[in-house]
């Protein structure tokens, strides 16, 4: 008996200015205005994307204590972003990245539940830690955690919101029979939650949301974050979207639900994906260069190799070759604040490969770290990318993609143009929304111990 056909996720990312980006493409638009963000919605909710995703940045990045240009001044708040969002739109998930280093669970879980209201349960919060100091600054705690206290933490970051969430039961509203005001009884809200990170109690003042909780991804790739997210989360953001590594990656996470007592379809793995369309393969090949080369100018090329280099390379020529002296070993001095983590583990060993490719190759500095750091997973003719994206869907590399195009805020027109289509042709992706809230979109029920929104009688 042949394998039943998955059902594809998609979902839209709103990306930042960054090295995905080509911010100086004419038909660019601005990252900060409420148009770009409503143009953006309204495009993946017309092609029935399961949700529209959210980056957070707590501090303009720097390098050598100076902005550089894989940032952008100007970045709004997640919740006012989405909240403003859930009156534009109807069907579509409204899903922010937010910290779990730098907030307080009650804070939080709050504002995800009261999201949740707004938007008739189409919340959902990725949950994500800091290893940097630098943004550190920004908050009164400051400083940063070792990778495993930063887990931990939001391992207990996340049982304290479950906590609040659950802390209404759904059946605690009734109304006041005189005056049409609705009270609760005396056990609504009532939450208390004691471990090493956060001794909590009191009244949550928010009820039952649609949801009962709002969707929770996780977004880290290592060993503590696949753990995490195997754990407690119902979706992954991850960057691993070809054939093998995503084989791999699917088969690595789905295999550590049992011990958990999760299913397979508990747990979605949906990798970022960029794309490239042309109207021939070889058109959107040419393109794709094109776009390589916009996102990585001269300048942000010396930057890339500064981050390997541990060093000063400002006086390096892009279009010449790789810097003949090794990087420099030991705490990283050019990404500042950011020294408990290096960007490469044997940065040595790296510059090695990086030379006996460009020299194999015939690349100069820039053109290597066009290759090195090429994100392009889906380039060619709508047909071309709607199979790759089937096939690899169909063969377990992931269960859908969160797509980041290099355009905002047009650069998902095309695709929900001329690939959605295709796909709804194949089978594989809706034609409509067959629900209301994002768990309906993504298949999944509500947890246990979360028994559904409250209701007024």
């Amino acid at each position: 008996m042949s394998k039943p056909l998955k059902q594809i996720h998609l979902a839209a990312h709103f990306p930042g200015v960054n090295n995905t980006t080509v911010w100086s493409d004419p038909a660019s638009g601005s990252h900060i205005d409420f148009e770009s963000f409503v143009h953006f919605a309204e495009t993946a909710e017309r092609g029935k994307f399961d949700f529209m995703f959210l980056a957070e940045g707590l501090r303009l990045r720097e390098q050598g204590g100076e902005i550089y240009d894989l940032d952008v001044v100007g970045r709004p708040d997640t919740f006012t972003v989405l909240a403003a969002l859930a009156a534009v739109t109807e069907r579509l998930g409204l899903t922010g990245t937010i910290n779990s280093t730098f907030n307080e669970p009650y804070e939080v879980a709050r504002q995800f539940a009261s999201l949740d209201h707004l938007s008739d349960g189409r919340a959902a919060w990725n949950v994500v830690t800091s290893w940097d100091a630098f943004t550190g600054e920004n908050f009164r705690r400051g400083g940063y955690l070792a990778e495993d206290q930063r887990y931990q933490r939001a391992e207990s970051f996340l049982a304290a919101a479950h906590v609040l969430f659950d802390s209404w039961r759904g059946d605690e509203i009734v109304a006041d029979k005189v005056g049409g005001v609705y009270l609760a009884d005396a056990a609504a809200g009532s939450f208390t939650h004691s471990d090493a990170h956060f001794d909590i109690g009191g009244r949550f003042n928010v009820p039952r949301s649609p949801q009962g909780r709002p969707v929770i991804f996780q977004a880290g790739d290592s060993d503590h974050g696949r753990e995490f997210a195997a754990a407690g989360a119902d979706a992954i953001f991850s960057r691993h979207g070809t054939l093998e590594d995503g084989q791999a990656f699917y088969a690595d996470v789905k295999g550590r639900l049992a011990k958990y007592g999760r299913r397979d379809d508990q747990l979605l793995i949906l990798p970022a994906a960029t794309f490239v369309l042309g109207d021939t393969d070889a058109e959107a090949a040419d393109i794709a260069h094109d776009v390589r080369l916009a996102q990585v100018s001269p300048q942000t090329a010396i930057k890339f190799l500064e981050q390997l280099w541990n060093r000063d390379l400002s006086d390096h020529d892009p279009d010449g070759p790789l810097p003949s002296v090794d990087p420099v070993v030991g705490e990283n001095t050019i990404a500042r604040g950011r020294a408990s983590v290096r960007m490469y583990r044997d940065p040595v060993a790296t510059a090695r490969e990086w030379r006996a490719r460009a020299e194999a190759e015939g690349l100069s500095s820039r053109e290597l770290i066009v290759e090195v750091t090429g994100r392009q997973n889906f380039v060619g003719s709508a047909q071309t990318v709607a199979e790759r994206i089937d096939h690899l869907v169909q063969a377990d590399a992931s269960d859908g993609f969160i797509l980041v195009p290099h355009v905002t805020p047009g650069g998902l027109d095309p695709f929900v143009d001329q690939v959605v289509p295709l796909l709804q042709e194949r089978g594989t992706f809706r034609s409509d929304y067959e629900g209301t809230t994002l768990r309906d979109h993504l298949g999944l029920s509500v947890p246990a111990g979360a028994v559904g929104a409250a209701s007024a009688v």
